[in-house]
This record gives structure tokens, C-alpha cells and sequence, in this order.
């Protein structure tokens, strides 16, 4: 034991060395395991340090045979990069098993995964998203983790049960989520004062956003919004600000009457557009449309100064942007007199898939990134707040600011809410790909058709599609 005088305050850490290794014998490719561990006892009490060298033995364990996991994802380069550390570090918990990690952008991840259902090819592991959960599970696509969870693999004793309902399907958990966010508007807080305009309510509506956003264009003569504001997301905002839901209860057809509140969104996009106050259509898709990732957004580049943007991916952008930009979350606008469109959403799920050839390291994986607070310490809430009530008090200390910003933005909208409304219905895939964005929200903002015309005509495909979807 050796002693050394030292100024400081009462705390205590230990830190965990491992100065020799013993090889011990066994079949290749099994890895080699450590016998003894050095560990060196950090004490600092008052003013005197006492650093202690204790040598345990640890049990050898039983030789395990060598699994391989394929994982994939969607994200943006800061996802992979973060994603791929965790999956270094579980190898290095557990060395029998080896990762082999799949991503892409949001619609590659997709056109991948369902050329790989079709061919009985699917990773074991998945990034799943609330609003397509529900499909999968009914084309038997997506393995149930209750057993897992009965037999402790996957921990979630310090999560809540409400936290994990958005997983669940007919009772059964299939899905894990890594976060939960809520969709807002990222904003230029320099941009704005630079403009001399105040930061809108919480209550704000979208005449509100149009008279902020013409505002902002006037004073700085650049776009005060990136594109889209004409999304899926969108739409949906619109209804349920309206006190309605886009599909029907048994999802068969839409579930609203009145096309008039997307009619009057997409004029007001229009307007936007013809002003110069918004980033086009067409400026849009000629720098990639749904392709191009959060890093490549006007925002970041200080072009605009509003991006509709999860939560969950403020950090990306604020990474991309760069520490002297400045940004806050603001909810969606509402419609005149309605309620918020807010609600807090599982940001995204770990599944295991069908073709999973070793669902129970698979669920050793899920339960690692939930739980183990070395990965969550690399992943830095990424995708959102974490379920586990631990991960997130440990975190809270070591947030960067744009992972306090989402936090409290969770809290904003926490205050400022609707219960998360139902998952989408199988057939909305094929709606959004094939009709909403090609027959109706592209024809409109490129002037090729009116929005009353798009509205009827998606109307009328949107319907015949969920009536005969399964």
C-alpha cells in the first residue's frame, strides 16, 4: 500500500486494470479468458490518497462456441459511429460472439430488409419503427421477447411498463424501444435574433409559423424552413391537432372526412414557396429529397432556420453544425383552435427477426444496450431518452447541451400532449411510397395539380389500398 497527500473533496473511485492475462487452454477459435485480475483501489478520503493492489481470482468460464449476430440500422454517420462502438465493446464482454452491422439511410434500411424477408434472409437483430411494427408482426416477420423477459436476459426492471407498451402487439413484446422522442421544430436561436423575431409558444399555430417564417425571409432574405413540411409526419400532425386520426380504427380507410385542413396546408406551403420563404419542392429533391440525412440539411449550413427534425436527432445536427451553432426545439404548430400535435413516441425499436439464428445472444444484445451504462455513455441518448430510469440519471451529468435541449424537450412535451396514437396499419407503406408522396404532395408543390384535385385522388387510392391490405 502506498500513501500520498493530495488536496480534494470526499469521493471514491475505483478503477479496474487488468495487468496480466493467463491464457487458458482450449479449442480454437474460442478466445482466451482472464484468470486473475489486478484491481487498483482508488480511495481519496480528506486529503490523503491510499491506492491498494488486491489480486482476485475469477472463476474460469465454460468455453462457449462462436456465434455470429447480423445487426442493421438506419441513422446518420453520428448513429454509426456511436452504434459500432457499443457493438466493440459487447464483443469485448463477450468474445464467443462476433457482429456483423448492416445500416443506411431511412429507405434503403427498407428496401434492404424486405428484399431480405423475401428471400428468408433477414438480420438477427433490426432497427424497427413504431409505425411499421404492426405490419411486420402480422406478416409473422418479428420474433415475440417475452420468454426472454421471463427468463431475465433482457432486464427491464427499471423500466416502466407504459414505456414499453409501444412495443407490445396483441399483448406480445416485440419490440424494444431505444428511446422516446417526440417530432419538433429545430431551430435557429441566432437566426432568430438576428432577425429581431421572438420565439413563438408553446401554443403557436401554423398561421403563426407563416407570419414568423415570411418574417424571418424578409429580414435575413434567405428560406426560413427546410423542406418538407409537407410529410407524412405532417399530415398526421394536422389531424390530430384537429382531434382526429389519419386511419380508421380497424385501419381499412382513412379516418377523417374533411380534406380542407391538408388542403389549407398545402396553400399555405404553396404561398411559402412562391415567396421564397421556404426551401422548394424542387430545391429539395435536387439535393437528395427523403435521401439526404440530417447532416446534409439547409440548417446545419446556416441556410435556414427551421428544420422539421425527432428529437432524437438533434444531436446529429448539432455535431454536424458544429459548437458555436445554437438550437432549440419547438412543438409543432397547431391548427387554429386545436389541441397539440405532440405526442412522446418510441423513437425507434431493437427487434429480433424471424430468421434470427441466435435469438438469445440477440436478446443479450437488446438487453446490453438498455442496460449496461458503458454503452449508453457512448451512445449519449442518440435515439432518444432511455427507458431505463438508471441509464438516464447516470447520463443527465454528461450530456452535451443538444442532449439536455432533447431532454427537456421531452419534458416540454410532456406538459404539452396527446396519448400516442395507434401504430399504422399494414397497408400504409404502400399508401405513402405509391400514392401519397407520387399522386399527391409532389404533383401539388410542383404545380402539376391543385390541392383540392390531390386530395380527392389520394383520397380515393389511399382507401382502396387499405381496404384490400391484410
Amino acid at each position: 500500500m502506498c500513501s500520498k497527500k493530495r488536496r480534494g473533496v470526499i469521493m471514491l473511485l475505483v478503477t479496474l486494470t487488468v495487468l496480466s492475462l493467463t491464457v487458458v487452454g482450449c479449442v480454437p477459435p474460442a478466445p482466451s479468458v482472464p484468470e486473475t485480475v489486478v484491481v487498483e483501489k482508488t480511495v481519496i478520503v480528506e486529503k490523503e490518497v491510499e491506492v491498494e493492489k488486491v489480486v482476485e481470482v475469477t472463476p474460469v468460464p465454460e468455453v462457449k462456441e462462436p456465434v455470429e449476430l447480423r445487426i442493421a440500422w438506419w441513422g446518420s454517420e453520428n448513429r454509426h459511429t456511436r452504434t459500432i462502438a457499443v457493438i466493440k465493446l459487447f464483443e469485448q464482454m463477450y468474445p464467443h460472439i462476433k457482429i456483423t452491422h448492416e445500416f443506411a439511410v431511412w429507405n434503403d434500411h427498407w428496401t434492404r430488409l424486405a428484399t431480405q424477408a423475401a428471400g428468408g434472409n433477414l438480420p438477427d437483430v433490426m432497427q424497427h419503427d413504431y409505425a411499421r411494427l404492426e405490419e411486420w408482426v402480422n406478416n409473422d416477420l418479428l420474433m415475440p421477447l417475452d420468454d426472454y423477459v421471463d427468463s431475465g436476459i433482457l432486464d427491464f426492471s427499471n423500466v416502466t411498463d407504459a414505456t414499453l407498451d409501444g412495443g407490445r402487439i396483441d399483448g406480445k413484446l416485440y419490440g424494444v424501444s431505444l428511446g422516446t422522442n417526440s417530432l419538433g421544430f429545430a431551430v435557429d436561436i441566432d437566426a432568430f435574433e438576428k432577425a429581431g423575431v421572438e420565439l413563438p409558444a408553446a401554443d403557436w399555430t401554423w398561421a403563426d409559423f407563416e407570419a414568423i417564417c415570411l418574417e424571418i425571409h424578409d429580414k435575413l432574405g434567405t428560406p426560413c424552413m427546410s423542406a418538407p413540411i409537407a410529410h407524412d409526419h405532417d399530415w398526421k400532425s394536422i389531424y390530430l391537432s384537429s382531434g382526429e386520426w389519419v386511419f380508421s380504427e380497424d385501419g381499412k380507410a382513412l379516418g377523417y372526412t374533411d380534406d380542407q385542413p391538408m388542403i389549407n396546408h398545402l396553400n399555405m406551403i404553396l404561398r411559402l414557396q412562391e415567396a421564397g420563404a421556404i426551401e422548394t419542392q424542387e430545391e429539395y429533391d435536387a439535393q437528395g429529397g427523403q435521401q439526404r440525412t440530417v447532416e446534409q440539411d439547409p440548417l446545419v449550413s446556416g441556410k435556414t432556420a427551421m428544420m422539421l427534425l425527432w428529437s432524437n436527432q438533434l444531436v446529429a445536427m448539432q455535431n454536424a453544425a458544429g459548437p458555436d451553432r445554437h438550437f432549440k426545439m419547438l412543438l409543432i404548430p397547431r391548427v387554429e383552435g386545436g389541441q397539440s400535435a405532440n405526442y412522446v413516441k418510441p423513437s425507434m425499436f431493437w427487434s429480433i427477426t424471424r430468421d434470427a439464428q441466435h435469438p438469445e445472444e440477440a436478446a443479450m444484445f437488446i438487453n446490453f444496450f438498455t442496460n449496461s451504462v458503458a454503452a449508453n455513455e457512448i451512445l449519449l441518448a442518440e435515439r432518444g431518452v432511455p427507458i431505463s430510469s438508471e441509464i438516464q440519471g447516470a447520463l443527465k451529468p454528461l450530456l452535451e447541451p443538444a442532449a439536455v435541449e432533447s431532454f427537456d424537450f421531452l419534458a416540454l412535451v410532456g406538459e404539452n400532449s396527446v396519448p400516442v396514437p395507434p401504430p399504422d396499419p399494414a397497408g400504409w407503406a404502400d399508401v405513402r411510397n405509391n400514392v401519397y408522396y407520387p399522386e399527391f404532395v409532389d404533383p401539388v408543390l410542383y404545380g402539376m395539380i391543385s390541392p383540392e384535385e390531390g386530395a380527392a385522388t389520394y383520397r380515393e387510392l389511399a382507401n382502396e389500398i387499405l381496404a384490400a391490405s391484410e
